[in-house]
């Protein structure tokens, strides 16, 4: 698994360069996911913020507004409620996957968490970890 980290989105060229490097293709050839989970848990957050990662509108869209084959969302809460084989295509089938940031320990706390390993994602935790 490849990971880029980074702080606001794609913001530059050389972060550009960086996930097109990691994708082996342009952003406009790669079919995404994204999740805005951890928005949920940052007191700074909420609807307007969700909605604007989710639609790549300025200031929250630096991860979403890239060009992109296909862009989908995945809100982590739905993982339990529905068919394991359901949701395991969607992340299969994704190239990409740009998780937007927020309140991290709500994500930990309360949701499910996904671990990829060679490329197979599974579940690892259903709202079982707990914040330090």
């Amino acid at each position: 698994m490849k990971l880029l980290l980074t702080s606001g989105g794609v913001t530059n060229a050389s972060i550009h360069d960086a996930l097109v490097d990691l994708l082996g293709k342009p952003t406009s050839e790669a079919t995404a996911l994204c999740i805005p989970t951890a928005q949920w848990g940052h007191p700074h957050c909420g609807p307007v913020s969700a909605r604007g990662f989710v639609a790549g509108m300025p200031p929250w869209g630096g991860l979403t507004s890239l060009p992109c084959a296909s862009l989908g969302v995945l809100e982590l809460t739905a993982p339990p409620s529905i068919p394991r084989e359901r949701w395991l295509t969607w992340v299969n089938a994704a190239d990409v996957l740009l998780v937007d940031g927020g309140g991290a320990a709500y994500v930990l706390d309360d949701q499910s968490a996904i671990r990829v390993v060679d490329g197979v994602p599974e579940v690892i935790s259903e709202g079982r970890w707990r914040r330090l």
